[in-house]
């Protein structure tokens, strides 16, 4: 029930890189500044905002959000700004604080409930109420103990906490293992089918120097760019495609 997105300074191709593994939106490119003004204007669409941060970048986000979770290798900035600090560097724990919040709002009500029956019921018996009625009386050594069972119980349910354990894994997308030594490359070749000129071969370098983190070579003569560095199939087709040409294959 609830909608998971990710907003990085990360360029584009790599963000919603990571957002397609995870099925999850993404906004990308964010200066450290307007991160706050995302949190606000999702806000103002109706939601309720928990943000999840580490840096001091992320702590006027933290703190404009509902709720805001600081992760354990955050900065102080980042921790003291935070609603709830996490005590590892682990996503997962997250979504124990979600539930384990949901127990607790639980539990309260559930011990609400109980200490207002106890009372209801043994109040009125005690103040005499149904005396004249059915001759009804409580013994105050009943009522004592009535009132101690009362805060036994809802001190042992509230105890139940401590067996939460929330240890149930987020489900995220698998990703095979040759997917993820294709995307772990860091030298490629791909063969590019259109170029025909000095100009196509321009056009091209252009369209694959833009992919931040990746430094590539085209080579009009055999039709192909020699990659290097970050390289994300995905990224570097749909750049190439985009110029106008067509990728045949990667090696």
């Amino acid at each position: 029930g609830y909608k998971v997105v990710m907003m990085t300074g990360d360029a584009k191709n790599t963000a919603e890189y990571i957002a397609s593994l995870l099925d999850i939106e993404v906004i990308s490119e964010v200066l450290p500044a307007d991160k706050s003004s995302h949190i606000k204007a999702l806000q103002n669409k109706g939601y309720r905002v928990i943000m999840v941060g580490d840096g001091i970048n992320d702590a006027p986000a933290l703190t404009q959000g509902d709720v805001g979770i600081a992760m354990s290798s955050g900065t102080d900035i980042a921790m003291e700004c935070a609603d709830i600090a996490l005590m590892k560097n682990d996503l997962n724990d997250v979504v124990k604080a979600i539930r384990l919040s949901h127990k607790t709002i639980l539990n309260v009500k559930e011990n609400l409930f109980w200490a207002l029956i106890y009372n209801v019921i043994g109040i009125p018996i005690a103040a005499g109420l149904f005396y004249p009625l059915f001759g009804m009386t409580l013994d105050p050594m009943y009522g004592a103990a009535a009132m101690s069972f009362s805060s036994v119980f809802v001190v042992s349910n509230a105890l139940r906490l401590r067996n939460f354990k929330g240890t149930n894994k987020v489900r995220v997308k698998q990703i095979k293992e040759t997917e993820i030594k294709e995307e772990g490359e860091t030298q490629m070749k791909v063969n590019i089918e259109g170029m025909m000129c000095q100009h196509c071969k321009a056009h091209v370098q252009k369209a694959l120097d833009a992919i931040e983190g990746l430094q590539a070579t085209v080579d009009l003569e055999n039709n192909c760019a020699y990659l290097e560095g970050d390289i994300h199939k995905e990224s570097i087709t749909k750049a190439i495609t985009d110029a106008g040409y067509e990728v045949k294959g990667f090696e």
